[in-house]
């Protein structure tokens, strides 16, 4: 008997996860040096770590032979503080993807349902299929989520509704008014998520932290990947009611985020100046892309997040070509949206030779 005939059929029918392509396994498969590689797919920071964080990281070494602190306290503690909240609020993760899975784990089952827009993060479709529950996807028009449909796809059955603010992969945000008119419509018995992996990077961000002090049954995802440079350490925390933080607290593993993650996310959050270099080197490359579209003629989602995403007929064939020249961008298929492809804000020379290569690649294609 083949082992699958013993697995859960909805986990054998997932289509896995496809991060974008590691740098060294192109250099590998293409006998390129890793060095002259431009990897532009996965929204990571251009600037590397916070340096604070690497100072703190090193130090943390020297104490790899102890296991970390299971509950985060001086991280939450922190986290806590900087929110004007209590610890009991804060629920630190392996990223903040193990938020999202912690909580399919605690609110999903085969006869829920949880809520999301068409064009949203693809892992809460994944969480959904793996833990059996029905996946409710409301059409996202000009690839903006349409909270007054999501509103109205609520069911008795709904137990979660995630909004990605903003939205990975369009770049796209929901003002402040469109989350009030929403939150106002949401039943007592619906955990609303607000993916805000991308939060910082907002001139003038919803407040949806204020559901949280209302007591809502809310938790909003930060993550320390993006902005702060630490994708590599898988840390992020949710900033939850107590009532919610509670019940993720149960469901996660004991000592899920380890000591160097947790002291590299403590002193990233104090890093003030790498935030603000960040946001600049980013806002300089959304401005490059946006002026090199419009002069090609190529339609795109304006991003306030540190990514675009860019119309250029066959993405995957785009993805391909590039990468035989040793850039990466990332194909949208798998967001159902074949002629797209987005691609990560860079470093200046990095988004010159994105531009370069792509030029080169769509000439030859005509």
């Amino acid at each position: 008997m083949a082992i699958e005939q013993s697995a859960n059929r909805f986990v054998c029918d997932l289509i896995a996860y496809e991060p974008g392509k590691p740098i060294e396994e192109t250099a590998r498969e293409l006998g390129l040096n890793p060095a002259d590689i431009v990897k532009v797919a996965s929204n990571e920071n251009p600037l590397g770590p916070s340096p604070l964080a690497k100072a703190a990281m090193e130090k943390a070494l020297g104490e790899s032979h102890i296991y970390p602190d299971g509950g985060g306290w001086k991280l939450r503690t922190a986290i806590a503080k900087r929110f004007d909240m209590d610890i009991s609020n804060v629920v630190l993760g392996n990223g903040s993807n193990e938020i999202i899975e912690l909580l399919c784990h605690s609110f999903l089952n085969p006869q829920a349902e949880l809520i999301a827009a068409e064009h949203a993060f693809v892992v809460y479709k994944l969480m959904a299929t793996l833990f059996g529950a029905k996946y409710v996807e409301v059409p996202d028009p000009n690839f903006v989520h349409d909270l007054e449909a999501m509103a109205d796809a609520i069911t008795p059955n709904t137990r979660l509704v995630f909004i990605a603010n903003p939205n990975n992969p369009t770049g796209t945000v929901v003002g402040q008014e469109a989350l009030d008119r929403f939150m106002a419509r949401v039943p007592d018995h619906v955990v609303v998520a607000f993916d805000e992996a991308y939060h910082e990077f907002l001139d003038d961000a919803p407040d949806v932290l204020k559901y949280v002090r209302e007591g809502r049954n809310v938790a909003v995802l930060r993550t320390c990947s993006k902005i702060h440079g630490l994708a590599a350490l898988r840390i992020g925390y949710g900033l939850c009611s107590k009532g919610v933080a509670e019940i993720l607290q149960k469901a996660r593993q004991p000592f899920n985020t380890n000591a160097i993650a947790q002291a590299g996310a403590l002193a990233a959050l104090e890093d003030a100046d790498h935030v603000a270099k960040t946001r600049a080197i980013n806002k300089e490359g959304l401005a490059f892309y946006e002026a090199a579209f419009k002069e090609r003629g190529l339609e795109y989602v304006p991003s306030v997040a540190n990514f675009i995403l860019v119309k250029v007929g066959e993405g995957d064939k785009l993805f391909r070509d590039m990468l035989k020249q040793g850039v990466i961008i990332r194909a949208m298929s798998g967001y159902k949206l074949p002629d797209w492809v987005r691609i990560s804000i860079g470093t200046p020379e990095q988004n010159r030779r994105c531009l370069e290569v792509m030029d080169s690649v769509m000439a030859a294609a005509v």
